[in-house]
C-alpha cells in the first residue's frame, strides 16, 4: 500500500537527518495516515479511506466529505475516491 493520502496526495518527502557535529544521512519523512470511516450525508453510507491527519482536518472544515469531494480536484484524489466523486455527482444530479 503505497504511503500516501487519498484526498489530498500528500506522499512521502526525503531529507536528512543532521547531527549536532553537521554530519548528514539521508531520512524519509512520513506523512501521518490514519485509516477512517466518513458518512457521506447524500450517500447514506460510511467511506473508509486512508487519509492523512491534516486531511481528515480539512474535510471536517469544509463541511464533510461530500463538500471535500465535490471541490477536490481529480488529480489529487486517488481513484477510490474519484469513484466516490462520481457516485455523489450522479446522486446529486439525480
Amino acid at each position: 500500500m503505497a504511503r500516501r493520502c487519498e484526498l489530498t496526495g500528500k506522499a512521502v518527502l526525503t531529507g536528512n537527518t543532521v547531527s549536532h557535529a553537521n554530519n548528514k544521512a539521508r531520512r524519509r519523512f512520513l506523512p501521518n495516515l490514519v485509516n477512517v470511516s466518513l458518512l457521506s450525508e447524500a450517500l447514506g453510507r460510511p467511506i473508509r479511506l486512508r487519509i492523512s491527519a491534516a486531511a481528515l482536518r480539512t474535510v471536517e472544515h469544509r463541511g464533510g466529505i461530500d463538500n471535500f469531494l465535490m471541490k477536490a480536484k481529480d488529480a489529487e484524489l486517488s481513484s477510490r475516491a474519484r469513484a466516490v466523486k462520481k457516485e455523489l455527482a450522479a446522486s446529486q444530479t439525480a
